[in-house]
């Protein structure tokens, strides 16, 4: 079974596997909690949302300094 996108590739775009399922948890968490207080419903599950974020590049990992 092949996963799309790639592990590698999106651990490449954010730079570590632990970095990546908290990046793409707390963009899904934010984006349920924002579709409950609407009321709109989610055709597509959050967690699928935020993994084609960070694939396409929308999402990052601020940096502070």
């Amino acid at each position: 079974m092949m996963l799309y996108p790639p592990m590698a590739e999106l651990v490449k775009k954010v730079g570590s596997r632990y970095l990546l399922v908290n990046l793409v948890a707390r963009r899904a968490r934010d984006i349920s909690q924002k579709a409950e207080e609407t009321g709109e419903p989610l055709e597509i599950k959050p967690i699928s949302t935020a993994i084609d974020e960070v694939y396409t590049g929308r999402l990052k990992i601020k940096e502070e300094q």
